[in-house]
């Protein structure tokens, strides 16, 4: 049924404006009855953050910012969903166009610049599905204009504690200026200070959040170093490798939509965020799980993903060209690899390859 309605929605979607075909996807996810997939086969159940994930596939931060639907994704065989990036206050973000599909390369360049409802809103629909089950994460970050982009991701912790089943911090985004900053070690050192205090004070009455670092792509390794510094003398439970880049890699085709300012994903950034999540992983010597994100559309890249040193893997950008139904292929794959080579688990083989990845030539 999937795959018949992505052979349906797909081409249209296409030639629509991509902001516009967007808000048109959500809105079908709203009101269109989505069936539930099947129940996924045990062996891709994963623990990752003291949580269970009936499947390591996750739907990235920016596709449902505002928390219209996700539970609709959970249906479609999502293993867990992160909502957002969210701001204290409402904001329009950049002005359009600020979203720009490169067909060629199966890419997308997005500047939307934190674009969201603001905490408010968002938390009354968490706060309506809080009693559904499946993992839900956060997605934080600062409102462009804030005098104190600390204290937003402090009030941000407070404030959706008791429905986020875990925090992103997003540090990385391109299209906030100034926000890479803050993945300065002394900058960092105090947020994540701040923060996890926030944090910590907030689980006496919600529970406990995991509490999760999404970094840029395009950290020198240098940069990268005090970053894993910083986030295992913290005690954050994990990170996310990477977010879009700035960079634009020699093998892109469409040199004009390349042009755009703006974050880079989808298929072209699969070298560069896999070489990051390798090099992550072997700088955090098992102190906590990684999740993969970046050009992932098919099993093959995901089990890449996780041969790097990934627990987890996120997509967004390749549901634009693949459809809904690369979710369940995914799957597939990486059941078809289990079974074939006689595992019981990916968390055998996460990491398997990090040690040779970091070794190669860097990704031009």
């Amino acid at each position: 049924m999937i795959r018949a309605f992505d052979a349906l929605t797909l081409p249209l979607l296409r030639r629509l404006d991509p902001e516009d075909a967007h808000r048109l996807a959500i809105g079908g996810l709203r009101m269109l009855p989505v069936p539930r997939a099947k129940a996924d086969d045990p062996k891709l159940a994963t623990r990752a953050f003291g949580l269970n994930f009936p499947n390591p596939i996750g739907m990235a931060a920016g596709f449902d910012k505002n928390a219209e639907v996700p539970d609709a994704l959970l249906r479609l065989g999502f293993g867990f969903v992160e909502i957002g990036s969210v701001t204290p206050r409402p904001q329009e973000g950049n002005p359009r166009p600020r979203l720009f599909r490169l067909e060629e390369d199966s890419a997308i360049v997005n500047r939307m610049g934190f674009n969201n409802d603001g905490a408010g809103p968002v938390l009354r629909r968490l706060a309506h599905r809080a009693q559904r089950s499946g993992i839900v994460g956060v997605n934080i970050g600062a409102n462009k204009d804030s005098s104190d982009r600390t204290a937003d991701y402090v009030s941000l912790i407070e404030t959706f504690a008791p429905v986020a089943s875990y925090f992103t911090l997003n540090v990385s985004s391109p299209n906030t200026p100034g926000l890479r900053n803050m993945q300065q070690a002394s900058v960092l050192d105090d947020l994540l200070a701040r923060v996890i205090e926030a944090r910590d004070r907030a689980q006496v009455n919600a529970g406990h959040a995991p509490l999760l670092l999404k970094i840029a792509p395009d950290l020198t390794l240098s940069e990268l170093d005090d970053v894993v510094h910083v986030a295992r003398a913290r005690g954050v439970d994990g990170m996310i490798v990477a977010n879009t880049t700035l960079a634009r890699p020699k093998i892109l085709r469409d040199l004009e939509g390349a042009k755009e300012q703006g974050g880079l994903s989808g298929r072209p950034l699969l070298r560069l965020s896999t070489r990051m999540v390798a090099e992550t992983y072997v700088r955090t010597e098992g102190a906590f799980p990684l999740i993969g994100v970046g050009g992932i559309d098919s099993g093959g890249a995901a089990l890449m993903k996780i041969r790097a040193g990934a627990s987890l893997v996120q997509l967004y950008s390749s549901l634009v060209y693949r459809g809904l139904g690369l979710i369940e292929c995914i799957k597939a794959d990486l059941l078809s690899t289990l079974r074939r080579t006689g595992r019981d688990s990916l968390s055998e083989i996460v990491g398997a390859d990090a040690a040779m990845i970091t070794a190669e030539d860097w990704p031009a």
